[in-house]
Protein backbone atom coordinates (compact mmCIF):
# COMPACT_ATOMS: atom_id res chain seq x y z
CA UNK A 1 0.00 0.00 0.00
CA UNK A 2 1.47 3.29 -1.03
CA UNK A 3 1.73 6.25 1.31
CA UNK A 4 -1.28 7.75 -0.46
CA UNK A 5 -3.38 4.78 0.66
CA UNK A 6 -3.62 3.12 -2.74
CA UNK A 7 -3.28 -0.64 -2.51
CA UNK A 8 -0.86 -2.15 -5.01
CA UNK A 9 -1.87 -5.50 -6.51
CA UNK A 10 0.50 -7.86 -8.27
CA UNK A 11 -0.68 -10.92 -10.18
CA UNK A 12 2.32 -13.23 -10.39
CA UNK A 13 0.43 -15.58 -12.72
CA UNK A 14 1.17 -19.30 -12.81
CA UNK A 15 4.44 -19.94 -10.98
CA UNK A 16 6.49 -23.07 -11.61
CA UNK A 17 7.71 -23.34 -8.03
CA UNK A 18 8.16 -21.48 -4.76
CA UNK A 19 11.39 -19.80 -5.76
CA UNK A 20 9.83 -18.44 -8.96
CA UNK A 21 6.93 -16.95 -7.00
CA UNK A 22 9.21 -15.34 -4.44
CA UNK A 23 11.52 -14.03 -7.16
CA UNK A 24 8.63 -12.44 -9.06
CA UNK A 25 7.25 -10.77 -5.93
CA UNK A 26 10.72 -9.63 -4.86
CA UNK A 27 11.40 -8.05 -8.23
CA UNK A 28 7.99 -6.38 -8.47
CA UNK A 29 8.18 -4.86 -4.99
CA UNK A 30 11.94 -4.43 -4.63
CA UNK A 31 11.72 -0.72 -3.78
CA UNK A 32 8.96 -1.27 -1.22
CA UNK A 33 10.78 -4.17 0.41
CA UNK A 34 14.06 -2.27 0.64
CA UNK A 35 12.25 0.76 2.06
CA UNK A 36 10.58 -1.36 4.75
CA UNK A 37 13.91 -2.93 5.74
CA UNK A 38 15.49 0.53 6.10
CA UNK A 39 12.67 1.95 8.21
CA UNK A 40 11.73 -1.04 10.37
CA UNK A 41 13.11 -0.17 13.82
CA UNK A 42 12.27 -3.61 15.22
CA UNK A 43 14.58 -5.08 12.57
CA UNK A 44 17.27 -2.42 12.92
CA UNK A 45 17.36 -1.98 16.69
CA UNK A 46 16.43 -5.45 17.96
CA UNK A 47 16.59 -8.27 15.43
CA UNK A 48 19.80 -7.38 13.58
CA UNK A 49 21.91 -6.67 16.71
CA UNK A 50 20.69 -9.90 18.27
CA UNK A 51 21.43 -11.85 15.07
CA UNK A 52 25.17 -11.33 15.59
CA UNK A 53 25.19 -13.17 18.93
CA UNK A 54 25.97 -16.82 19.63
CA UNK A 55 22.52 -17.33 21.15
CA UNK A 56 20.91 -16.07 17.95
CA UNK A 57 23.01 -18.36 15.77
CA UNK A 58 21.63 -21.45 17.49
CA UNK A 59 18.04 -20.14 17.47
CA UNK A 60 18.14 -19.12 13.79
CA UNK A 61 19.69 -22.44 12.79
CA UNK A 62 16.91 -24.32 14.58
CA UNK A 63 14.18 -22.14 13.06
CA UNK A 64 15.62 -22.54 9.58
CA UNK A 65 16.00 -26.31 9.92
CA UNK A 66 12.47 -26.88 11.27
CA UNK A 67 10.65 -24.66 8.79
CA UNK A 68 12.75 -25.56 5.75
CA UNK A 69 12.19 -29.26 6.42
CA UNK A 70 8.42 -29.00 6.86
CA UNK A 71 7.82 -26.32 4.21
CA UNK A 72 10.59 -26.52 1.58
CA UNK A 73 8.55 -24.70 -1.10
CA UNK A 74 7.82 -21.79 1.19
CA UNK A 75 11.46 -21.58 2.22
CA UNK A 76 12.39 -21.39 -1.46
CA UNK A 77 9.77 -18.64 -1.82
CA UNK A 78 11.42 -16.69 0.99
CA UNK A 79 14.84 -17.06 -0.66
CA UNK A 80 13.37 -15.96 -3.99
CA UNK A 81 11.92 -12.85 -2.35
CA UNK A 82 15.36 -11.92 -1.03
CA UNK A 83 17.04 -12.56 -4.39
CA UNK A 84 14.39 -10.68 -6.35
CA UNK A 85 14.46 -7.62 -4.11
CA UNK A 86 18.21 -7.51 -3.58
CA UNK A 87 17.72 -7.51 0.19
CA UNK A 88 20.10 -9.64 2.30
CA UNK A 89 18.56 -13.04 2.99
CA UNK A 90 19.23 -12.59 6.71
CA UNK A 91 16.97 -9.51 6.79
CA UNK A 92 14.14 -11.41 5.10
CA UNK A 93 14.59 -14.34 7.49
CA UNK A 94 14.51 -12.05 10.51
CA UNK A 95 11.27 -10.25 9.63
CA UNK A 96 9.58 -13.55 8.79
CA UNK A 97 10.69 -15.08 12.11
CA UNK A 98 10.31 -11.92 14.19
CA UNK A 99 7.55 -13.33 16.43
CA UNK A 100 9.64 -16.43 17.11
CA UNK A 101 12.82 -14.41 17.84
CA UNK A 102 11.70 -11.36 19.83
CA UNK A 103 10.78 -13.30 23.01
CA UNK A 104 14.37 -14.60 23.22
CA UNK A 105 16.16 -11.27 22.91
CA UNK A 106 17.64 -10.37 26.33
CA UNK A 107 16.05 -7.27 27.81
CA UNK A 108 17.80 -4.56 29.78
CA UNK A 109 18.17 -5.72 33.35
CA UNK A 110 18.60 -9.36 32.36
CA UNK A 111 16.25 -12.13 31.36
CA UNK A 112 13.86 -12.25 28.45
CA UNK A 113 10.82 -10.07 28.37
CA UNK A 114 7.34 -11.26 27.55
CA UNK A 115 6.16 -11.09 31.16
CA UNK A 116 5.64 -7.36 30.73
CA UNK A 117 4.34 -5.52 27.69
CA UNK A 118 7.07 -4.70 25.20
CA UNK A 119 7.12 -2.30 22.25
CA UNK A 120 3.98 -3.22 20.28
CA UNK A 121 4.69 -4.86 16.96
CA UNK A 122 1.17 -5.56 15.77
CA UNK A 123 -2.43 -5.85 16.92
CA UNK A 124 -5.71 -6.65 15.19
CA UNK A 125 -9.44 -6.73 15.92
CA UNK A 126 -12.08 -9.05 14.46
CA UNK A 127 -15.87 -9.28 14.51
CA UNK A 128 -17.41 -12.58 13.41
CA UNK A 129 -21.15 -13.07 12.75
CA UNK A 130 -23.05 -15.93 11.14
CA UNK A 131 -26.81 -15.36 11.40
CA UNK A 132 -29.76 -15.92 9.08
CA UNK A 133 -29.32 -12.44 7.61
CA UNK A 134 -25.58 -11.80 7.91
CA UNK A 135 -22.43 -13.89 7.52
CA UNK A 136 -19.25 -11.81 7.76
CA UNK A 137 -15.75 -11.71 9.14
CA UNK A 138 -14.73 -8.08 9.63
CA UNK A 139 -11.09 -7.36 10.49
CA UNK A 140 -8.84 -4.40 11.31
CA UNK A 141 -5.28 -5.04 10.17
CA UNK A 142 -3.23 -3.15 12.72
CA UNK A 143 0.54 -2.92 12.49
CA UNK A 144 3.65 -1.07 13.52
CA UNK A 145 4.22 2.37 12.00
CA UNK A 146 7.08 0.85 9.95
CA UNK A 147 4.49 -0.99 7.85
CA UNK A 148 2.74 2.15 6.60
CA UNK A 149 3.27 2.18 2.83
CA UNK A 150 4.95 -1.24 3.01
CA UNK A 151 2.13 -3.68 2.21
CA UNK A 152 0.68 -5.05 -1.02
CA UNK A 153 -1.64 -7.69 -2.43
CA UNK A 154 -0.19 -10.77 -4.10
CA UNK A 155 -2.17 -13.01 -6.44
CA UNK A 156 -0.62 -16.25 -7.60
CA UNK A 157 -1.58 -19.47 -9.36
CA UNK A 158 0.17 -22.67 -8.35
CA UNK A 159 1.13 -25.48 -10.76
CA UNK A 160 -1.96 -27.49 -9.70
CA UNK A 161 -4.25 -24.61 -10.71
CA UNK A 162 -5.09 -23.37 -7.21
CA UNK A 163 -4.93 -19.59 -6.94
CA UNK A 164 -4.78 -17.31 -3.92
CA UNK A 165 -4.92 -13.63 -3.07
CA UNK A 166 -3.09 -12.40 0.03
CA UNK A 167 -2.43 -9.10 1.79
CA UNK A 168 1.31 -9.15 2.35
CA UNK A 169 3.82 -7.28 4.48
CA UNK A 170 6.82 -6.22 2.38
CA UNK A 171 9.49 -8.91 2.41
CA UNK A 172 7.33 -11.47 4.19
CA UNK A 173 5.58 -14.59 3.00
CA UNK A 174 1.94 -14.14 2.04
CA UNK A 175 0.17 -13.77 4.39
CA UNK A 176 0.57 -12.89 8.04
CA UNK A 177 -2.60 -10.77 7.73
CA UNK A 178 -5.50 -12.09 5.60
CA UNK A 179 -6.20 -13.84 2.31
CA UNK A 180 -8.34 -16.32 0.41
CA UNK A 181 -8.02 -19.01 -2.24
CA UNK A 182 -10.02 -20.40 -5.15
CA UNK A 183 -11.32 -23.25 -2.97
CA UNK A 184 -13.41 -20.71 -1.05
CA UNK A 185 -11.22 -20.82 2.06
CA UNK A 186 -10.31 -17.46 3.62
CA UNK A 187 -8.78 -16.26 6.86
CA UNK A 188 -7.88 -13.31 9.04
CA UNK A 189 -5.34 -13.47 11.88
CA UNK A 190 -4.90 -12.04 15.38
CA UNK A 191 -1.67 -12.23 17.37
CA UNK A 192 -1.85 -13.48 20.97
CA UNK A 193 0.65 -12.92 23.82
CA UNK A 194 1.77 -16.14 25.56
CA UNK A 195 4.34 -15.70 28.31
CA UNK A 196 7.85 -17.01 27.74
CA UNK A 197 7.17 -20.35 29.43
CA UNK A 198 4.59 -21.07 26.72
CA UNK A 199 7.01 -20.51 23.82
CA UNK A 200 9.15 -23.25 22.25
CA UNK A 201 12.44 -22.08 20.77
CA UNK A 202 13.28 -23.01 17.19
CA UNK A 203 9.94 -24.61 16.26
CA UNK A 204 7.48 -23.92 13.42
CA UNK A 205 6.91 -20.24 12.65
CA UNK A 206 3.53 -18.58 12.24
CA UNK A 207 4.36 -16.98 8.88
CA UNK A 208 4.94 -20.44 7.42
CA UNK A 209 1.69 -21.80 8.87
CA UNK A 210 -0.36 -18.93 7.45
CA UNK A 211 1.38 -19.29 4.07
CA UNK A 212 0.29 -22.94 4.15
CA UNK A 213 -3.30 -21.89 4.90
CA UNK A 214 -3.48 -20.25 1.48
CA UNK A 215 -3.38 -23.74 -0.04
CA UNK A 216 -6.13 -25.29 2.10
CA UNK A 217 -8.60 -27.48 0.21
CA UNK A 218 -11.50 -26.93 2.61
CA UNK A 219 -12.25 -25.99 6.21
CA UNK A 220 -11.18 -29.36 7.64
CA UNK A 221 -7.90 -29.17 5.72
CA UNK A 222 -7.36 -25.63 6.97
CA UNK A 223 -7.89 -26.82 10.55
CA UNK A 224 -5.34 -29.59 10.02
CA UNK A 225 -2.79 -27.17 8.57
CA UNK A 226 -2.89 -24.89 11.63
CA UNK A 227 -3.36 -27.48 14.38
CA UNK A 228 -0.87 -30.19 13.34
CA UNK A 229 2.46 -28.28 13.24
CA UNK A 230 4.48 -28.02 16.46
CA UNK A 231 4.52 -24.22 16.60
CA UNK A 232 6.86 -21.98 18.52
CA UNK A 233 4.32 -19.26 19.36
CA UNK A 234 0.54 -19.51 19.36
CA UNK A 235 -1.84 -17.56 17.18
CA UNK A 236 -5.55 -16.87 16.61
CA UNK A 237 -7.00 -17.86 13.24
CA UNK A 238 -10.41 -16.83 11.91
CA UNK A 239 -11.16 -19.45 9.26
CA UNK A 240 -13.87 -18.79 6.69
CA UNK A 241 -15.61 -21.44 4.58
CA UNK A 242 -17.39 -19.39 1.93
CA UNK A 243 -19.20 -22.32 0.30
CA UNK A 244 -20.26 -23.85 3.63
CA UNK A 245 -21.23 -20.45 5.15
CA UNK A 246 -19.18 -21.14 8.27
CA UNK A 247 -16.66 -19.14 10.30
CA UNK A 248 -14.59 -20.62 13.11
CA UNK A 249 -12.06 -19.03 15.43
CA UNK A 250 -9.16 -21.33 16.27
CA UNK A 251 -6.66 -20.42 18.97
CA UNK A 252 -3.39 -22.35 18.95
CA UNK A 253 -0.41 -22.67 21.26
CA UNK A 254 2.83 -24.62 21.46
CA UNK A 255 2.57 -28.33 22.22
CA UNK A 256 -0.14 -28.79 19.58
CA UNK A 257 -2.78 -27.21 21.79
CA UNK A 258 -5.80 -25.62 20.19
CA UNK A 259 -9.39 -24.62 20.89
CA UNK A 260 -12.22 -23.97 18.42
CA UNK A 261 -15.15 -21.56 18.64
CA UNK A 262 -17.76 -21.56 15.88
CA UNK A 263 -19.22 -18.15 15.08
CA UNK A 264 -22.98 -17.79 15.31
CA UNK A 265 -25.66 -15.12 15.50
CA UNK A 266 -24.13 -13.59 18.64
CA UNK A 267 -21.24 -11.38 17.46
CA UNK A 268 -17.82 -12.69 18.48
CA UNK A 269 -15.11 -10.07 18.99
CA UNK A 270 -11.46 -11.09 19.13
CA UNK A 271 -8.53 -8.78 19.81
CA UNK A 272 -5.07 -9.92 20.89
CA UNK A 273 -5.55 -12.15 23.90
CA UNK A 274 -6.66 -15.76 24.13
CA UNK A 275 -10.43 -15.99 24.62
CA UNK A 276 -11.04 -19.72 25.03
CA UNK A 277 -7.72 -21.63 25.04
CA UNK A 278 -6.25 -21.81 28.53
CA UNK A 279 -2.74 -20.41 28.11
CA UNK A 280 -0.62 -18.28 30.43
CA UNK A 281 -0.47 -14.92 28.69
CA UNK A 282 0.71 -11.36 29.04
CA UNK A 283 -2.06 -9.07 30.26
CA UNK A 284 -2.36 -6.73 27.27
CA UNK A 285 -4.12 -3.54 28.37
CA UNK A 286 -4.64 -2.45 24.76
CA UNK A 287 -6.44 -5.67 23.88
CA UNK A 288 -8.50 -5.74 27.07
CA UNK A 289 -9.62 -2.15 26.49
CA UNK A 290 -10.76 -2.97 22.96
CA UNK A 291 -12.66 -6.04 24.19
CA UNK A 292 -14.36 -3.96 26.88
CA UNK A 293 -15.41 -1.32 24.36
CA UNK A 294 -16.69 -3.95 21.90
CA UNK A 295 -18.89 -5.43 24.64
CA UNK A 296 -20.59 -2.03 24.97
CA UNK A 297 -21.53 -1.87 21.28
CA UNK A 298 -24.40 -3.57 19.50
CA UNK A 299 -23.40 -5.37 16.29
CA UNK A 300 -25.92 -7.12 14.05
CA UNK A 301 -24.92 -6.14 10.49
CA UNK A 302 -22.01 -5.29 8.24
CA UNK A 303 -22.61 -1.59 8.85
CA UNK A 304 -22.56 -1.87 12.64
CA UNK A 305 -19.48 -4.13 12.47
CA UNK A 306 -17.67 -1.47 10.43
CA UNK A 307 -18.79 1.19 12.92
CA UNK A 308 -17.31 -0.86 15.76
CA UNK A 309 -14.02 -1.36 13.92
CA UNK A 310 -13.92 2.40 13.34
CA UNK A 311 -14.55 3.23 16.98
CA UNK A 312 -12.23 5.79 18.60
CA UNK A 313 -14.09 6.36 21.88
CA UNK A 314 -11.12 5.23 23.99
CA UNK A 315 -8.44 7.86 23.45
CA UNK A 316 -5.60 5.71 24.78
CA UNK A 317 -6.56 2.36 23.20
CA UNK A 318 -9.02 2.96 20.34
CA UNK A 319 -10.21 0.06 18.23
CA UNK A 320 -9.35 2.06 15.10
CA UNK A 321 -5.71 3.06 15.56
CA UNK A 322 -3.92 6.13 14.20
CA UNK A 323 -0.55 6.01 15.97
CA UNK A 324 1.91 7.00 17.13
CA UNK A 325 3.20 3.40 17.13
CA UNK A 326 0.27 1.25 16.02
CA UNK A 327 -1.84 2.07 12.97
CA UNK A 328 -4.86 0.43 11.40
CA UNK A 329 -3.37 -0.28 7.98
CA UNK A 330 -6.72 -1.24 6.44
CA UNK A 331 -10.01 -2.95 7.24
CA UNK A 332 -11.35 -5.99 5.42
CA UNK A 333 -14.82 -7.54 5.31
CA UNK A 334 -15.33 -11.09 4.06
CA UNK A 335 -18.99 -11.40 3.06
CA UNK A 336 -19.92 -15.07 2.74
CA UNK A 337 -23.29 -14.40 1.08
CA UNK A 338 -21.91 -12.00 -1.52
CA UNK A 339 -18.75 -14.13 -1.84
CA UNK A 340 -16.57 -11.02 -1.74
CA UNK A 341 -13.62 -9.61 0.17
CA UNK A 342 -13.83 -5.82 0.50
CA UNK A 343 -10.85 -3.76 1.64
CA UNK A 344 -11.45 -0.33 3.19
CA UNK A 345 -8.92 2.47 3.59
CA UNK A 346 -9.28 5.13 6.25
CA UNK A 347 -11.78 4.75 9.05
CA UNK A 348 -14.12 1.92 7.97
CA UNK A 349 -17.21 3.58 9.40
CA UNK A 350 -16.87 6.08 6.55
CA UNK A 351 -17.34 3.22 4.07
CA UNK A 352 -14.48 4.15 1.71
CA UNK A 353 -14.01 0.94 -0.28
CA UNK A 354 -10.59 0.63 -1.88
CA UNK A 355 -11.17 -2.74 -3.48
CA UNK A 356 -13.88 -5.39 -3.86
CA UNK A 357 -12.53 -8.83 -4.73
CA UNK A 358 -14.76 -11.72 -5.88
CA UNK A 359 -13.72 -14.86 -4.00
CA UNK A 360 -15.24 -17.58 -6.19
Amino acid sequence: MGTDGELDIFDAGRCADGYALGLAVGRRFADVIRSRMRQDLVLREQLLPFASTAQAAALLAALQAANRERYPRYWDELVGTADGSGVPLLHVILVNFRKEILPFIPKEGGGHGREEEEEPDGDCSDVLIVSDSTAIAAHNEDGNVALLGHTYLVRATLPDGLSFTAYTYAGELPSCAFGFNSNGVAFTLDSVPPVNDEIVAGAIARNFVSRDLLEAKNLDDAMHRICSPGVSVGHSYNLVDVRGRRIVNVETASGNRFAVHEAGATPFFHANMYRHLQVKQVQDENSMSREKRAAQCSVDSKETALSLLGDTADNKYPIYMTGPTLHTLCTVVIDLDKETMTIYTGNPKNGEMALVLPML
